[in-house]
């Protein structure tokens, strides 16, 4: 049983939009999707809010939480280490690859080719990166094709996730998991790398005249 998860979402607590956590939530549930990752900038804290909409909406749809942390060479999703602990921001991008590996968690690069906070070429260089964000919500379609290229030659799996700064953005991209995913092992499933990210706008252009 496959699990559809956006694994990129911003809310209010990002400090750079207004978007209301519980609406994006009922958002992700009228798409259909599993679950949805907050993964608001800088700060691991910054999303401890939705902890109470986890309970709230337990056994309809799976909330997780993230960050997309600042590296020295651009930004990168992190699961399973509170990197507020870390005193690592702005670090070099091996290093907290390393460190987060060591901790147990993971490193996905976001947007990569989206210039900016972005890394480009320098994922080639960076050992130990769990996947990379292929599919991006709020890339321009060659981006996120320069990404996935960029995934396959490094032989490694990659992602999608929306980036939404608003509840209508949720979805756009997320990330389809070969297995049912659970809070439990969301973590070693995304170590496996049994997942896949997917673009609703590609197949929405796939599908026109």
């Amino acid at each position: 049983m496959k699990s559809r998860i956006d694994l990129h979402i911003h809310s209010r607590n990002s400090g750079d939009n207004d978007s209301d956590p519980d609406e994006t939530v009922r958002r992700a549930i009228e798409l259909g999707l599993d679950g949805i990752a907050f993964t608001e900038h800088y700060l691991f804290g910054a999303s401890e809010p939705v902890e109470v909409l986890r309970e709230i909406y337990r056994g309809v749809i799976m909330i997780f939480r993230g960050v997309e942390f600042s590296a020295a060479e651009g930004h990168c999703l992190v699961f399973g280490v509170d990197t507020d602990k870390l005193d690592m921001r702005f670090a070099p991008i091996k290093d907290v690859v390393r460190v987060v590996t060591k901790a147990g968690g993971v490193v996905i690069p976001t947007h990569p080719y989206r210039g900016g906070n972005s890394m480009g070429e320098l994922i080639f260089a960076v050992p130990g990166i769990t996947a990379v964000e292929g599919y991006n919500g709020a890339n321009m379609h060659g981006m996120n094709v320069k990404a996935v290229e960029a995934a396959g030659r490094m032989k490694l799996p990659w992602t999608g996730g929306s980036d939404a700064h608003r509840p209508i953005e949720v979805g756009s991209c997320y990330t389809e998991f070969d297995d049912a995913v659970t809070y439990d092992n969301f973590l070693p499933l995304l170590k496996v790398g049994r997942f896949t990210g997917v673009d609703t706008r590609k197949i929405s252009r796939a599908m026109m005249p």
